[in-house]
């Protein structure tokens, strides 16, 4: 079942109190929301409708405002006091200006005028009902992110990433060297470091370094110190970073960026345990685990003979690829939400929403820069919020004038244009609700033509 359908469902099985003094116009409401699919409860009396509120919670409340006794306003007034989340409509015969703004200003989702259409009634419940929705998930991800703080924690509810996890947390704390590949921005280091604290070293340091961020002579020297008067300038002697990061760990980023001649020195080191310093003539005995990291195809550098074999098998005892973002959307409103509150708090303001139309956007971006750039983009809008939520715009401008999906590197290559158009049958699927005579006119193809598709993609039951 698609996200569409998935969300469809949630949204039907609302629960709507409807009150309306008026018998007809109560029975009308009350067939059609039931035949929406809602669960529905209908009285036409204000008391008993605050006794109902006092007893149990409702998703969305329709109530008429001129009745006898309660009126709409109370009803409206005790909602915003018991269930914050609650979205009250009014509908009333009594269509003043004054009455419009009085339930406006204490709250009410929308203020329909008797006499309603029916269609239009259908679609504020629906808008309302989806909002409910959305401000509980909200919740339930701030929640998620306390236990977060303070914690190298992953941030994911992706099934994937959640397995990669598993493996993670197996081999933490068995003491091997672990290479971790995937693209850039995916967040390489953060596993690095999460499998250094859920090892056994997690109490001593933790050191990392870009292997392709130096020249070989200051790589050299960064990695593996030098003593005193080994060269111009080399006043005292300097630890390097593996026998700094002894009895720890080293992450080595960017791994098969490093020169061969540096490559037979980390071999080295990885099978004696030890390592001269730059001028040095006595060994160092080390005592350091290796997390290795690369945004390239490693096979492919050994076969060219760019990375050596025989290191790839050292720095290779397990692997973890870790996918990028847009191959676990599910991720984005968490991440989006983690990063709001991280930079919320690092710049005082009191920004705790994001959008609905950001979210949406952000859910249909392929984020060429993975999670690295959702952290700038929501950084961005947190900067530029002058209120409590980002805004569209808040957003870049390149992103606001988003209107097709980026065409993205997948595993590392270009895909081709079958994968391409497999991507687009299924998105146009998803967005269309299953739909395939929908999804056939906006292809602009017919259903003959779709099912041929959807057979040769194995996409049969999208």
């Amino acid at each position: 079942m698609n996200k569409a359908r998935e969300q469809q469902n949630v949204d039907n099985h609302a629960k709507l109190l409807i009150i309306d003094d008026e018998r007809v116009a109560l029975k009308n409401l009350e067939h059609v929301m039931k035949k929406e699919g809602y669960e529905v409860t209908a009285t036409q009396s204000g008391p008993n409708a605050l006794k109902l509120l006092e007893e149990q919670q409702f998703d969305v409340v329709l109530t008429d405002l001129k009745m006898e006794k309660v009126d709409g306003l109370q009803i409206l007034k005790r909602c915003r006091e018991l269930y914050p989340d609650t979205e009250v409509i009014m509908i009333t015969g009594f269509a003043t200006l004054g009455s419009a703004v009085e339930a406006m200003k204490h709250g009410a989702f929308y203020y329909i005028a008797k006499p309603f259409k029916l269609d239009e009634v259908r679609k504020v419940v629906k808008e309302a009902v989806h909002k409910v929705v959305l401000k509980r998930e909200n919740r339930h991800l701030r929640e998620q992110l306390e236990s977060y703080q303070g914690k190298v924690k992953i941030i994911t509810q992706d099934p994937a990433m959640q397995k990669l996890l598993d493996i993670a947390r197996q081999v933490a704390p068995v003491d091997t060297n672990i290479l971790v590949s995937g693209e850039s921005g995916t967040g390489k280091e953060l596993f690095a470091r999460y499998l250094h604290m859920n090892s056994a070293r997690a109490a001593g340091p933790f050191f990392a370094i870009n292997c392709g961020a130096f020249t070989e002579e200051l790589l050299t020297n960064e990695l593996f110190g030098h003593e005193k008067g080994a060269f111009t300038g080399a006043a005292n002697m300097k630890k390097g970073l593996i026998e700094m990061a002894s009895g720890g760990t080293l992450f080595l980023d960017e791994v098969t960026e490093m020169p061969t001649s540096m490559q037979v020195k980390l071999l080295r080191v990885i099978q004696e345990r030890e390592l001269l310093r730059v001028g040095g003539t006595e060994p160092v005995k080390v005592d350091v685990r290796l997390v290795a990291a690369t945004n390239r195809d490693v096979q492919e550098a050994v076969r060219t003979g760019a990375f050596r074999q025989d290191l790839y098998f050292r720095l290779n005892v397990v692997s973890l690829r870790i996918p990028p973002l847009s191959a676990r959307k599910d991720d984005i409103p968490l991440l989006s939400y983690f990063f709001l509150k991280k930079y919320a708090t690092l710049m005082k303001k009191p920004v705790v929403e994001i959008s609905d139309e950001v979210v949406s956007l952000l859910m249909n971006y392929d984020f060429p820069g993975n999670v690295r750039e959702l952290e700038n983009i929501i950084e961005r809008g947190v900067a530029l919020a002058n209120g409590s939520t980002i805004e569209l715009a808040h957003l870049p401008e390149d992103l606001k004038e988003l209107s097709i999906k980026t065409f993205r590197k997948k595993e590392g290559k270009i895909p081709s244009l079958e994968e391409q158009e497999e991507s687009y049958i299924k998105w146009v699927l998803s967005e269309s609700g299953g739909n395939k005579t929908l999804a056939a006119q906006v292809l602009g193809i017919d259903r003959v033509s779709l099912w041929r598709k959807l057979k040769k993609y194995g996409l049969e039951g999208e």
